[in-house]
């Protein structure tokens, strides 16, 4: 499991890139890797909750959002192997 932080770098491109990066999430949760997408508050970015994927499929796909692609957001992703879950999360111990 991952979960990805895309911190503000560069705001003045978001506009232009908000499409390509809506359809980037969109692909995300259409592709079942995607669990959760979220704003970072206040206003310094997002955060992105994923799994079904290996550490290297993630760094791709990351590298794919046009926000990351241009600048907008500097991304991080942080690898956790789950430990403990509440039994509705369970299936995130696979």
């Amino acid at each position: 499991m991952f979960v990805v932080t895309l911190r503000f770098a560069d705001k003045t491109k978001a506009p232009r890139l908000m499409d390509g990066h809506d359809a980037w999430i969109r692909r995300g949760f259409d592709d079942a890797v995607f669990l959760l997408v979220g704003s970072i508050r206040p206003n310094a970015g997002g955060a992105i909750l994923a799994h079904n994927c290996s550490r290297a499929e993630i760094e791709r796909r990351v590298q794919d959002d046009p926000f990351v692609a241009e600048g907008v957001v500097a991304a991080e992703i942080v690898e956790i192997a789950p430990g403990r879950a509440d039994p509705r999360l369970a299936f995130l111990q696979a």
